[in-house]
């Protein structure tokens, strides 16, 4: 049932932004014909340093009850600090993840999929170290380190499965792990 509401509100999402400019952090309120007003946001490209103001500048300049909020993942990766700040504040603010069948989601983008209250994934998810031995770029640790960065805590704070950390540390920064259904729902990603 839960599918079948998604796949018309992420197909609507898709083509909405697909006309859009290729921004890495798009946020818009919608009108969906059986849900009602929905606010949707897109993730796509490289999350670097900055896309989380982007985020909050977006959620903020749409107040208001919404029937849905959701996120579509269509990225590469990129800052784990960032997107872990990114997932607190998805999840803070009641936002469903959706991977859709014409996206992607690699990376540090899993701390996003995490972050939703219920998560679809008709996309590829695909995992890895990250590619500094301590998980980020010296520009990116020094505009973090106030910032917590324990993949295990976050996911077992998204309730996730904390193993998730584990396995991503299992995999080379240069190969790529695409997850399973039968991994996805054991991380608890479905």
């Amino acid at each position: 049932m839960l599918c079948s509401i998604l796949r018309p509100a992420a197909l609507g999402c898709a083509l909405l932004f697909s006309f859009t400019s290729q921004a890495k952090v798009e946020v818009e309120a919608l009108q969906h014909q059986s849900m009602g007003r929905i606010l949707a946001a897109k993730i796509s490209e490289d999350i670097a340093p900055g896309d989380y103001e982007a985020l909050l500048r977006g959620i903020r300049a749409h107040p208001g009850h919404y029937s849905r909020k959701i996120v579509l993942l269509d990225s590469i990766g990129g800052s784990a600090p960032e997107a872990i700040r990114m997932g607190r504040l998805l999840r803070e603010t009641g936002f469903d993840a959706v991977v859709p069948s014409t996206g992607l989601c690699q990376g540090s983008c899993i701390y996003l999929l995490a972050a939703g209250h219920r998560r679809t994934v008709n996309g590829p998810v695909g995992l890895h170290r990250p590619h500094h031995p301590s998980g980020e770029s010296a520009l990116a640790r020094s505009l973090h380190r106030h910032e917590r960065y324990s993949p295990a805590a976050y996911f077992r704070e998204m309730q996730v499965s904390s193993r998730l950390a584990e396995e991503m540390q299992r995999i080379e920064p240069h190969r790529m792990k695409v997850l399973t259904t039968q991994e996805l729902a054991g991380f608890g990603l479905r």
